[in-house]
C-alpha cells in the first residue's frame, strides 16, 4: 500500500494532518494496517450516501446484488466514549467481513429505522445506579414504550459495558437485549457483558460476530484486532494497555489550611508521548496498591509473598507484584463475593448474594473492602493462584483533564481530592487519589495514557455562551474550558457556577477565575458555599435565583455543562434546569423535558458525571 492514505480532498483531514498520518503509516504493522484500512471503509459507510471523507488508496470490500441482506447497523449509546470507540472498531471490521455498516449514535438514531433494520449490534454503557447514558435516555424510553414496533425480521446483539462494583452491572445493555426480544428479534449472538477491563471480552463478542457472518455471506473470517490501533495508535503508541510514564511536576494542595478536604493541583510533563486532548477529554491514571495494605492482605491470607501467580493470558509475577499492580484489592464487587461464597462455602454470604437480600447486601459492601471479608470469613488453605483468581484487574481512573493542550502542549494538569475516611473500625484510602498525593516521589513517574470523552465538547463556534455547573473537583474541565477559549480568541460569554463547602479554604482556583473574571474572559461567577451559612446553600439554588438570566442565556443559544457528582449534584442541577425551563419558557413539565431533550440530541446540554 502506498502512503497517500489520506488525503485533504472531501476530507475531515487538514492539509497538516494528514502530512503527518501519512508520515506514520510506514510505522504500522501489517495488522494495524489492515484495521486502519476496514476502520476507515465502515466510517465511510456511516456517512449514509454522503461523499467519501477519507481516500483510502486500497481496494474497499465489494458487495454483490445482496446488498441489503448484507447491511448492519451498530447503535451506541456512551457516557466517556469507551462504547463509541468499540462501535467504531466493530464498523471496521464489519466491512472487511464484506458487510455494509453503519455507524449510529442513540441519540440521533430514528427509532422508525428500527422496522427496517437487518442486522443490528448495540454497544452501550450503564450510567450510575443502572441508568442509561445521556445519548441513550430517550431511545431507551422509546423501545420499552407501547410505541415500540414488533421486530420480527430483526437479527441483533448486545455488548453491556459496565462496572461490577455497581449495584446495576450492565443493567442498561441487559434492559436493550431482553426488549428486543421481547419485541421479537432474535439473538445474532449471546449477549456480553464486560468489567472496566473489557478488551478481552469484547473482541470475543466481535469475533463471534465475524465468524458467524463470514459463515453466512461465505467470506473469510476477520479477527478483531486490539483496540490499543482502534483508539489512540494512530497518534501515539501509548494506550490504556500501554501507558506512558509522565513525570511528576508539580502536587500543590489547593486547599486551604483547616479545610476538610485535601485537594491536590497535579502536573504531569508528557513531553515525548506524542499525546494530544481536547478540553473535555479525560487523563486515565494507571496506579498501585497501597504498600501496607498489600501485605496485610498477604499475611491474613497466609500466603508468601514471593509465590509465583500466572494471570488469564499465562503472564506470571510474584504475589506481591501482582497485588501491588496488576489487581483491585479494595473494592468488593459482586461477582468477587459470588466468587469468594463459593470458595468459602459460605452460608452468611450466600444468603447475602440471593436476589431478595440486595438492600442487605449493598449496607453490608458499604464502608468494606477486601481485607474486611477476608478477615470476616478467612480462607485456611487458599493457594495464590487461587486468591489472584478471586479478584478483578485493577482498573485505570478517570480524571478531567483541568488544562488546555493548546495552552500547555507538554503538559497535562489535573484537580485531585484525595480520598481518606474512617468506617468499620478502619483508615480507608482511595487507590489513585493517595497513589498520586503520597505514593509518587518528586520527579516520580505516573503510568497515563488519554481518554477521549466526544460527548463533553466545546462548541464549534467560539462565538456560542457557555454555562458551566463545576462544583468541587468538578470544575476541572471548565479550567481547560476557559484556558482554551483565551488562546483561541473565542469572543462567546462564560459563565461558571461554583461551589464548595468553604469560601476561604475551599474556592479552587479561586486567583484564576478572579483573574479571568478581570479580563472579561469570565462573563459571570456565581459561588455557593454550604457550610458558611445555617442554610445549606447549593449551585442549583444560584441557578434557580438566576432563572431568568439563565434561561435568556439559553434561549440566545448557550451550552450548558455539568462536572461532577452524578449520585445528588446532578440530578438536582437537571431538576432545577427543567424548573428554569418550566417557569421562564411558561410551558408545562412536559414541554420542559421535550425542550431538554433537544438541548442534549443538540449537544448543547452536556455532562461529565461520576
Amino acid at each position: 500500500m502506498g502512503h497517500d492514505l489520506f488525503s485533504t480532498q472531501n476530507s475531515i483531514f487538514t492539509e497538516k494532518q494528514a502530512e503527518y498520518l501519512n508520515r506514520l503509516i510506514p510505522q504500522l504493522s501489517p495488522e494495524q494496517m489492515t484495521w486502519l484500512s476496514g476502520y476507515l471503509a465502515g466510517f465511510n459507510a456511516a456517512q449514509q450516501g454522503a461523499a467519501s471523507v477519507v481516500q483510502p488508496t486500497a481496494a474497499q470490500p465489494l458487495t454483490d446484488s445482496g446488498t441489503a441482506a448484507r447491511t448492519a447497523t451498530v447503535l451506541f449509546g456512551s457516557q466517556t466514549g469507551n462504547a463509541e470507540k468499540l462501535a467504531e472498531k466493530l464498523c471496521g471490521q464489519l466491512s472487511q467481513a464484506g458487510c455494509v455498516p453503519t455507524l449510529q449514535d442513540m441519540g440521533s438514531y430514528k427509532p422508525r429505522q428500527l422496522k427496517r433494520e437487518n442486522y443490528l449490534f448495540v454497544i452501550v454503557s450503564t450510567h450510575g445506579e443502572g441508568d442509561p447514558p445521556d445519548n441513550a435516555e430517550a431511545f431507551h424510553e422509546f423501545l420499552h414504550s407501547k410505541k415500540a414496533p414488533k421486530l420480527d425480521g430483526l437479527q441483533f446483539s448486545v455488548l453491556a459495558l459496565g462496572d461490577s462494583s455497581y449495584e446495576y452491572f450492565c443493567k442498561t445493555g441487559q434492559d436493550f437485549d431482553t426488549r428486543l426480544e421481547e419485541l421479537g428479534g432474535k439473538r445474532f449472538s449471546q449477549r456480553a457483558d464486560c468489567d472496566v477491563d473489557y478488551d478481552d471480552a469484547a473482541d470475543a463478542w466481535m469475533d463471534g460476530i465475524l465468524q458467524t457472518l463470514s459463515e453466512r455471506l461465505d467470506t473469510p473470517a476477520v479477527a478483531a484486532v486490539s483496540s490499543t490501533v482502534a483508539t489512540q495508535a494512530i497518534a501515539s503508541s501509548y494506550t490504556r494497555k500501554n501507558p506512558f510514564s509522565a513525570t511528576l511536576l508539580e502536587n500543590l494542595r489547593i486547599t486551604g489550611r483547616g479545610s476538610s478536604k485535601d485537594v491536590r493541583h497535579i502536573e504531569l510533563s508528557l513531553e515525548g508521548s506524542q499525546f494530544s486532548f481536547e478540553p473535555g477529554d479525560s487523563l486515565g491514571v494507571v496506579p498501585s496498591n497501597c504498600p501496607e495494605l498489600v501485605a496485610e492482605l498477604i499475611e491474613v491470607s497466609g500466603l508468601d509473598p514471593q509465590a509465583i501467580v500466572t494471570d488469564g493470558k499465562g503472564e506470571s509475577s510474584t504475589l506481591e507484584d501482582a497485588l501491588s499492580h496488576g489487581y483491585e484489592i479494595t473494592t468488593i464487587t459482586r461477582p468477587f463475593l459470588e466468587k469468594y461464597a463459593t470458595f468459602a462455602e459460605s452460608r452468611e454470604l450466600g444468603r447475602l448474594l440471593q436476589e431478595e437480600n440486595r438492600s442487605q447486601l449493598r449496607n453490608f459492601i458499604y464502608g468494606r473492602e477486601v481485607i474486611d471479608v477476608i478477615r470476616g470469613f478467612p480462607l485456611p488453605g487458599i493457594t495464590a493462584d487461587q486468591f489472584v483468581g478471586l479478584l478483578r484487574k485493577l482498573p485505570p481512573r478517570l480524571y478531567s483533564i483541568a488544562s488546555s493542550y493548546q495552552a500547555n502542549p507538554d503538559e497535562v494538569h489535573l484537580t485531585v481530592a484525595v480520598v481518606r475516611y474512617q468506617s468499620h473500625g478502619r483508615s480507608r484510602k482511595g487507590v489513585a487519589t493517595t497513589f498520586l498525593s503520597e505514593r509518587v516521589s518528586e520527579d516520580g513517574t505516573v503510568p497515563v495514557y488519554v481518554d477521549s470523552n466526544k460527548n463533553f465538547r466545546l462548541p464549534e463556534d467560539p462565538n456560542a455562551p457557555l454555562i458551566m455547573i463545576g462544583p468541587g473537583t468538578g470544575v476541572a474541565p471548565f479550567r481547560a474550558f476557559l484556558e482554551e477559549r483565551e488562546i483561541i480568541g473565542a469572543t462567546g460569554k462564560n459563565w461558571l457556577f461554583f461551589g464548595d463547602r468553604h469560601f476561604h479554604t475551599d474556592f479552587l482556583y479561586q486567583r484564576e477565575w478572579l483573574d479571568y473574571r478581570k479580563k472579561g474572559l469570565l462573563t459571570r461567577i456565581d459561588v455557593a458555599f454550604s457550610r458558611d451559612e445555617e442554610k445549606k446553600t447549593y449551585v442549583q439554588h444560584r441557578m434557580l435565583e438566576n432563572s431568568r438570566e439563565l434561561y435568556a442565556w439559553l434561549e440566545e443559544g448557550a451550552y450548558f455543562y455539568v462536572c461532577g457528582d452524578a449520585e445528588y449534584m446532578a440530578p438536582d442541577v437537571h431538576e432545577a434546569l427543567l424548573a428554569i425551563v418550566e417557569k421562564e419558557g411558561c410551558v408545562s413539565r412536559e414541554k420542559a423535558v421535550e425542550y431538554m431533550r433537544d438541548l442534549q440530541q443538540g449537544r448543547r446540554y452536556q455532562r461529565d458525571v461520576y
